[in-house]
């Protein structure tokens, strides 16, 4: 007899999750190609290379994500930070 089938919900599918990274991954590739049927109005020189707001986007959430990290790490408290060394009550 096999194990019961885990009712898992819709996004929890693999192939939801799949068919989400595609659907991202295309509309990333279709935006950074579109750059080359437009022309931006800059103020820099530099905003005129190709994908400079992707990199640009990229590069401020690597930013965040490892700014947050280790600010965890400075400033986190263990997983049991408000029940160690606690006295019981009377």
């Amino acid at each position: 007899m096999s194990a019961p089938h885990k009712n898992t919900g819709w996004l929890e599918r693999p192939s939801t999750i799949k068919g989400i990274l595609t659907t991202l991954y295309v509309c990333c590739a279709l935006l950074l190609l579109v750059e080359f049927f437009i022309h931006r109005h800059t103020h820099f020189e530099f905003e005129k290379l190709f994908g400079f707001y992707a990199f640009y986007g990229l590069g401020a959430y690597l930013f965040i994500v490892l700014s947050a990290k280790g600010l965890r790490r400075l400033i986190g408290r263990p997983a049991d930070y408000y029940s160690r060394d606690e006295e019981p009550r009377e």
